[in-house]
């Protein structure tokens, strides 16, 4: 067979002709691809202001901490003396003080005698720490109640210098321990790691060899400073603890560490050296600064978002052009809604005089083109006359008129308002009172264990051994062997411990329903409570809020979902019953704005749903191309048949043109 192709025989142009035919065919498919691009460019722009959003919201979610708008500085005159700085709370108050250090804190430090090697035997048995305040007039320890006994165990795995150094650095117990080599021994060094003068050291040692106080087998360690040297008093001290003295303004002040938190409200003091007799000044200003970094941080990230919208919906009169977004409905609502949120009124809604109410009362207005700007003269003045009321306007903030109620949070469903509080019970810790005085004498084996429930948590603890000398000295060593169960540790449980009239009564530390003391068993249990001890179960606050009860747990009261309060959450620090004020609750412009962010870029929110209708109508047009294309094939392949059919009928009358016109030249002609 020979080759052919369409047009050979009729010299018609079949490829030419269905590619021309085929062009005005693909018309429509070359508007869904523009239909498509349209709406490519849609989503791309909707990414992009999913992204300010984004970033906006990140700035708007820093700018709602009242804290900000609240910080202090802090310099001190001469900082080879002591370094300040302020919390993050806001809680420092401006003022002057004159700082005099007598004394640094410091802690610690005991000694062992020399052994040959570290690798030389100590012994074995149980060493335990116990921390407290030595009186070396009247030559007694008492034990710190906030600092729980530890027990190390020494076994014949561990037993050399070297083991019992490790063995103590691993157990984490509140000491460290180095080994000194002084040329000719090895002593064993223990290190205080919290200083201050109840965190002197206590060592009671149980001696596998069955004598705990001599000077041979791991009683070697045993550190009683109230003890003779030898005789339980085995290690030599090396530098006493203390605490740091200093004034303020000529008050004398004690502190068990060189860092001191408590001493002026939201100031930590570093105290380095003594400067007896030459105080220096601290000055604790506002940081002005700051705010005003915080309200021209505001204000940027606005204008950020701003821009974008402007960008993506408006038309850009210079490259004759609009945007993508140009008369989008959802980008025009966003537009509006932030403007409006920056408009509306913000900050105390008690009415307080010196209260801010709108942005642009602290120079923070619009400009024609939509965005912000800052007036900073207005912004000091504003400063100036209400610093600590510009918090208010940005940040979500909770006011009680009432000092033992502290608010403690709130929701997104919280609305803005004054709400009333009433307290109808106060919180209690749950608790345990013996029921007779407790026995002094403690008989190791006989009643030196007590099993006690604390909030649910089991613990079982044995009490040291002896004839302590008060009902406080044994209630002291019951809380600090209960504080240091590892049970309760563990849990975040603890107790506080005291005695009236001999009478133990053993508290939880925790408030609430859930808090609770029991105790279950231990030999001891009779001689420290009694037969029948009392059983009292704590209770959590109970009240209104905004007049509906609301929900207790603890010491915080928290309004009940369906009413205007919903979410506002106080602490309930103590106070009488009854009528307990109001609660300013306001939501700042950040505060709102980053509540706003957040909502447009939920899943459900009306920049997903408009992204989710473009992926859709491009998936719909995806389809019709589809369909399209294979409606183009068909209608090409229709083409082809019926051209290449019409090129072979013309093909074929060439083809018997030609025939006739040689038969036709072949017959004779007619001469007459």
């Amino acid at each position: 067979m020979g080759i052919t192709a369409p047009g050979m025989g009729s010299n018609l142009d079949v490829n030419s002709i269905v590619s021309q035919l085929m062009a005005v065919e693909r018309q429509p498919l070359a508007l869904l691809d523009r239909r498509e691009a349209d709406y490519q460019a849609k989503l791309s722009a909707y990414g992009t202001l999913k992204g300010a959003l984004a970033a906006f919201q990140t700035a708007m979610q820093g700018l709602a901490d009242p804290a900000r708008f609240r910080a202090a500085t802090a310099s001190v005159a001469d900082t080879s003396i002591l370094t300040a700085t302020t919390s993050s709370t806001g809680k420092a108050v401006p003022g002057s003080y004159s700082i005099e250090v007598q004394q640094l804190a410091q802690q610690q430090k005991i000694r062992s005698e020399g052994f040959a090697s570290t690798n030389s035997t100590v012994g074995s048995g149980t060493l335990t720490i116990q921390y407290g305040d030595y009186d070396s007039g009247l030559n007694t320890f008492t034990l710190n109640n906030a600092k729980p006994a530890q027990t190390l165990t020494i076994d014949p795995a561990n037993n050399t210098l070297s083991g019992v150094r490790d063995a103590i650095n691993a157990a984490n117990i509140g000491i460290s321990a180095t080994i000194i080599n002084d040329g000719s021994s090895n002593r064993l060094v223990l290190t205080a790691k919290d200083a201050g003068a109840a965190s002197s050291i206590r060592i009671i040692a149980s001696d596998d060899d069955g004598v705990d106080l001599d000077n041979a087998g791991l009683s070697q360690l045993a550190f009683d400073p109230t003890a003779a040297a030898g005789t339980g008093k085995n290690l030599t001290q090396v530098q006493a603890a203390q605490d740091a003295k200093f004034q303020i303004d000529g008050i004398a002040i004690s502190k068990n560490s060189n860092t001191i938190t408590d001493a002026i409200e939201g100031v930590t003091l570093n105290l380095l050296k003594s400067n007896a007799g030459t105080p220096t000044i601290l000055d604790v200003a506002r940081n002005t600064t700051g705010v005003k970094a915080s309200v021209e941080a505001f204000v940027k990230s606005f204008n950020a978002v701003n821009q974008t919208l402007a960008d993506l919906s408006t038309y850009n009169t210079v490259a004759k052009k609009g945007g993508v977004l140009q008369g989008d409905s959802a980008a025009l609502s966003i537009q509006r809604w932030l403007r409006a949120t920056v408009s509306a009124a913000t900050g105390s809604t008690s009415g307080a005089a010196g209260s801010f109410t709108s942005l642009s009362q602290i120079g923070v207005a619009f400009q024609k083109d939509g965005s912000l700007a800052l007036d900073s003269t207005r912004l000091q003045t504003a400063m100036d006359a209400g610093f600590d009321q510009i918090a208010s306007l940005f940040a979500a903030n909770g006011k009680s008129t009432d000092s033992l109620i502290a608010y403690s949070g709130a929701t997104a469903k919280t609305s803005a308002g004054n709400y009333a509080v009433t307290i109808a019970q106060l919180a209690t810790m749950g608790s345990l009172t013996g029921s007779q005085s407790a026995g002094l004498t403690i008989t190791a084996g006989a009643n030196d264990r007590i099993d006690i429930t604390v909030d649910g948590v089991a613990a079982s603890v044995t009490l040291a051994a002896g004839i302590y000398a008060s009902a406080d000295a044994l209630a002291a060593e019951v809380q600090s062997k209960l504080n240091g169960a590892t049970s309760l540790t563990a849990a975040g449980s603890s107790v506080v411990v005291s005695q009236s009239g001999g009478v133990l009564a053993i508290s939880s530390a925790r408030y609430g329903s859930a808090s609770s003391v029991t105790v279950t068993g231990g030999n001891g249990a009779g001689n420290l409570l009694g037969a029948s001890p009392i059983t009292t179960v704590g209770a959590d606050v109970a009240g209104t809020i905004n007049g509906v009860a609301a929900l207790g747990t603890g010491q915080t009261l928290t309004a009940t979902a369906g009413t205007a309060s919903e979410g506002l959450s106080l602490i309930i620090k103590g106070g009488l019953l009854g009528a307990r004020g109001i609660v300013d609750f306001s939501r700042g412009s950040a505060d709102r704005l980053n509540k706003l962010a957040g909502d447009l870029l939920t899943t459900d929110g009306i920049l997903a749903s408009r992204v989710d209708g473009l992926t859709e109508s491009i998936k719909t047009i995806d389809r019709r191309q589809e369909t399209f294309l294979r409606r183009l094939d068909a209608i090409e392949a229709r083409y082809r048949a019926q051209f290449t059919a019409l090129d072979t009928m013309l093909s074929s009358l060439n083809q018997t043109s030609q025939f006739l016109t040689q038969q036709l030249a072949t017959l004779p002609k007619n001469n007459s």
